[in-house]
Parts: C-alpha cells; sequence; structure tokens
C-alpha cells in the first residue's frame, strides 16, 4: 500500500471509530488537542497523521493498535454496498472499490445509497412489468379489432426499423457524397485500411492510433471530437477495421453538411435516442456506399448473381457488409431485388433486421424458430437455404450463414450470428442460390412471424401460445406440441353432460370452432 492510500486509510478508519461511537467531530479533536480542520483533513486522507496523535487518537476510541494497524490493509467495504459492486448500473458508471471504500466511512450515507439503489431496481422491474402487461392486452385489443391504439413497446430500435423501410433504405444523398470522394481521392475498387487512414488525417485532420481499452473493455472506435483522433482496437482485423474507419468518415461527413438534420426532417422522433441511432445507422450506410460503390457494386451483383460469398471477395468486405448492401439497392434507375435481412445469435435473439419485402416482424422481439436465420446454426460451416411459406400463402426463399467471431481461439468468448436474407419466392430463379421447385406449397417450410401471433394449428416447434386462439385444454388429448391450440375434431368426444344433456366439451370446442373461424377471417383482411 502507498504512503497516500495508507493515509486516506488512517483516516477512514478513525472516522469510522469516530462515527461508530456517535462523537461529533469538534468534540474529538477538542480531546486530541487538534483543531477540527486539521482533524477533518486527516479523515479525509490529506494530512499524514503523526504516530503519537495517532496512539492518542485509539486510546481515546479504546480501540487495540495492533488490531487497528491490521485492519489497514483490508478495504473493507460496508456489506451492502458491496453487493452493488456487482449491478450492471455500476459498472457502467465505473463506480470502483475504493470510492465506495470511502462512502463506508459514512455509514447513514452508505445505507442511503443502497436502499435508494434497491429502490429503484424494483420500481423499474414493476415498470417494466406494467408496460408488458398493457403491451399485451394492447395486442390481444388490436387482434380483436378494436382500434390500433398505442404501441407500449415500440423501442427506439422499432422507430429506426420503420424509418429505414420508410426510406426503402436509400439515400442518395449519402450515395453522392461516397462517390464524390471516392472520384476526388481517384480510390479503386478494393480499399485498404491505410488508404481509409490516409483520408482521415489529410481531409479532415483527424490523427489515427491503436490502443487497446481499459481491462473488461470491448469498446473498437472512438471518436474523439476535441481532440480530433480516431482511436481503434488494435485486435480489428483488416475488413472490420475498414468499416470502423469508414462509419468514422461518414460521422464527420454528416456533422460538417448537417446531413442528418436533413434527411430526417422537422418531425419528432417517440425516443430521445431514435435520432442518434438514426445518425449510427446513417453513418454505416455511407460506409457500405464507400466501400461498395452503388455502380459497380450492382454491376458485380447483376453478373454474380446476387452470390454474396462471392461479392465479399471481389470487394474485400465481410459477408455482413455485403448483405446490408444488397438491401440499399433501390435506386430507381438501377433497381435491385427486394430482400429482407435479419442477424440472428445462437439463442435467437434478433438483433438486427430490416424488411423491404412486406414481411412483418414482431415488435419487441422473438421469432419463427423454422425460418432459416436460425436453422442456419444446425450446419454452421455451409449456406442454408429454403422456401418458407406464411400463414396467409405469401412465399419467401430465405438463405442464411453463420458468421464465427473467435477470441483467442475460442468461440465461447467470441461471436456467432446467423446472417439471413430472404426475397420473394418468384425471385429465386434469379440468384446463384436458388433451389429447385416444382411445387413451392410441398417444398416449402410452413412458418409463422412469431409464436405469439401465429395461427397456425399444427405446428410442432411452437413455444407459446397464440393470441389469436382462445386457450383450450383437455387432459386426455395430447397433441405433439403442447402449446398448439385443440380444434373441434381433435377433442376428446366423451365431455361431461351438463343439466340440459349437452356434452360441454362439445360446447367449448364449438365456441373455440368459432374463434379459429373468426381469427382466419381477421387474418385474411389485415392482409
Amino acid at each position: 500500500m502507498n504512503e497516500n492510500a495508507l493515509n486516506a486509510n488512517v483516516g477512514l478508519k478513525l472516522r469510522g471509530l469516530r462515527l461508530a461511537r456517535n462523537i461529533k467531530q469538534t468534540d474529538a479533536a477538542k480531546e486530541l488537542g487538534v483543531s477540527p480542520a486539521y482533524l477533518n483533513l486527516i479523515e479525509k486522507g490529506k494530512r499524514v497523521m503523526p504516530f503519537p496523535l495517532l496512539w492518542k487518537a485509539l486510546r481515546y476510541f479504546d480501540q487495540d493498535p495492533e488490531q487497528f494497524m491490521s485492519s489497514l490493509g483490508e478495504g473493507r467495504v460496508d456489506e451492502a454496498l458491496a453487493k452493488l459492486l456487482d449491478e450492471p448500473l455500476l459498472k457502467s458508471l465505473d463506480i470502483d472499490s475504493e470510492s465506495l471504500q470511502s462512502l463506508s466511512a459514512e455509514p447513514k450515507l452508505a445505507g442511503t445509497v443502497a436502499a435508494l439503489f434497491n429502490l429503484y431496481k424494483n420500481t423499474r422491474t414493476q415498470l417494466e412489468n406494467v408496460l408488458a402487461q398493457l403491451s399485451n392486452e394492447e395486442r390481444t385489443r388490436t387482434q380483436s379489432n378494436d382500434g390500433p391504439g398505442v404501441r407500449y413497446d415500440y423501442s427506439p430500435f422499432d422507430e429506426v426499423s420503420d424509418f429505414l423501410e420508410s426510406h426503402r433504405n436509400y439515400f442518395p444523398e449519402l450515395e453522392e457524397q461516397a462517390d464524390a470522394l471516392r472520384r476526388d481521392l481517384k480510390l479503386e475498387r478494393v480499399l485498404t485500411s491505410a488508404q481509409l487512414i490516409r483520408l482521415l488525417e489529410e481531409r479532415f485532420g483527424f490523427q489515427v492510433g491503436f490502443e487497446r481499452g481499459p481491462s473488461g473493455s470491448s469498446v473498437v472506435r472512438r471518436l474523439d471530437l476535441d481532440e480530433q483522433t480516431l482511436t481503434l482496437s488494435p485486435d480489428l482485423t483488416e475488413q472490420p477495421l475498414k468499416f470502423q474507419i469508414a462509419t468514422s468518415i461518414g460521422l464527420l461527413l454528416m456533422d460538417r453538411s448537417k446531413l442528418v438534420e436533413r434527411i430526417v426532417g422537422a418531425g419528432r422522433t417517440r425516443h430521445a435516442e431514435t435520432q442518434r441511432l438514426i445518425k449510427v445507422n446513417l453513418a454505416n450506410y455511407f460506409a457500405g456506399a464507400l466501400m461498395l460503390p452503388y455502380g459497380d457494386f450492382f454491376k458485380e451483383v447483376e453478373r454474380t448473381r446476387y452470390d454474396v460469398e462471392l461479392l465479399s471477395s471481389i470487394f474485400g468486405t465481410t459477408y455482413e457488409t455485403v448483405a446490408h448492401r444488397l438491401c440499399n439497392l433501390s435506386d430507381p434507375k438501377r433497381m435491385g431485388l427486394p430482400f429482407h435481412f435479419l442477424r440472428a445469435d445462437i439463442a435467437g435473439n434478433i438483433s438486427k433486421r430490416y424488411s423491404g419485402t412486406g414481411l412483418k416482424f414482431a415488435t419487441g422481439g422473438g421469432s419463427c424458430g423454422k425460418w432459416a436465420v436460425h436453422l442456419a446454426f444446425l450446419n454452421p460451416g455451409q449456406l442454408t437455404r429454403q422456401y418458407s411459406m406464411m400463414p396467409d400463402g405469401a412465399t419467401y426463399f430465405c438463405f442464411a450463414k453463420v458468421q464465427l467471431q473467435p477470441i483467442e481461439g475460442s468461440i465461447v468468448k467470441g461471436t456467432a450470428y446467423s446472417i439471413g436474407l430472404g426475397t420473394h419466392a418468384e425471385n429465386a430463379k434469379y440468384l446463384a442460390y436458388g433451389l429447385p421447385t416444382n411445387d413451392l406449397r410441398k417444398d416449402a417450410v410452413a412458418t409463422g412471424i412469431t409464436c405469439r401471433f401465429c395461427e397456425r394449428t399444427d405446428c410442432n416447434q411452437r413455444a407459446a401460445a397464440s393470441y389469436r386462439f382462445a386457450f383450450a385444454f383437455d387432459e386426455y388429448t395430447k397433441k405433439d406440441c403442447f402449446f398448439s391450440p385443440l380444434l373441434v375434431h381433435e377433442k376428446n368426444d366423451k365431455g361431461e353432460r351438463g343439466e340440459n344433456g349437452e356434452r360441454n366439451g362439445a360446447d367449448k370446442n364449438g365456441r373455440q370452432e368459432l374463434l379459429d373461424k373468426q381469427a382466419r377471417r381477421r387474418n385474411k383482411s389485415e392482409s
């Protein structure tokens, strides 16, 4: 322990002894023969405490000197505060153990902080439960055609997705900026990180450096506008490194030309975070436009018949970057095929999504376990392809590939994502990955959007009951999936008879059949 730390520890321990005995600082200073101001500085660790004064203080507080000296290296933190060290919120605020140890010297304050934090957690949990309940009620009311109502689970990410889809994920101003930059600097087809670094330094006056973040930090890019520096992680390989530098250039260009304000317009967003998220998405869009210029890329897309793997090799970028760029081809003069895009992890969580095909994604997460983007994890070394059919009869051709990024040779420490693309089934013949089919209805996999809103009655992959059906259960009849709704003709016909002689089971099933018909009619009207 260094001298400063020792002084701070001695002061904190003495302050703790004084407060535990409920002695005022002025009274203690008088007994020790020092001024209250001097004792205050000692307790804060800003003054060295002479040993004679320390022994006098220990006698005054009736504290064993040997026990006190042995406790100096313990750095003991209040138990209630110590538990908070593992809380995600405190980790994000970077409150270290030394700060909590200083707070521990104020028992009442420490207890108050711990109580307030726990109160915040409980309130946050209750709020989330209320919002979830309101959202469920709203979904049910919407399905009953009682009006659209308010979307309580409409997140900033949902708002960004709607913004991109409303613009068909195509932004001509960003395309023009990227093309102009390539022309001015006479950049070749395949960009290198060295070229982009030189561009950032010469055109924008930013210095680029590589620095590993503090232990436990996963920051890979930090753009400091005041210092005019871009700091990158040395662990980035060439392809993601190029993308991060190109994104930084996009951010600086948008700041200089006020592009975000012009693209987004004066309309208010529902969430405060939405505009920043839109800016990030537009910067990423610019990076894709700079690395994969529209004209050249579109020509190669048509020549290779949308071969994503080959295109990533031609332009020296990642599979995911090419997949994203395929969703930008909405120039009326050079229109590409419409695609929907999904990025999912091995647990089925969707972290990115875009629909250019009209496919509706569930708000708040969740998706169909029979989609190709999830099935790709069964064969991570190869492309997964399938035709899929939605309950309303809409058919798509989908393909997905797993991208692994191990850290220190371990995929558990790294990341594993499945990148999925889909287009209308009739477009499969234009794709290098297209599958032949003579009977689409037979070859297509029966899929849905998400279990909670799927009207399929015989899906063996169901993970939850659907809101489209009144839940009915017969302990004597078992379907292959517990959550599949029980239909009239499937239920055990030996229902109990009521006073009027009718079978109660049949009567319930009759109501179920009516609800099923109503759900099918609603779905037809929605489509």
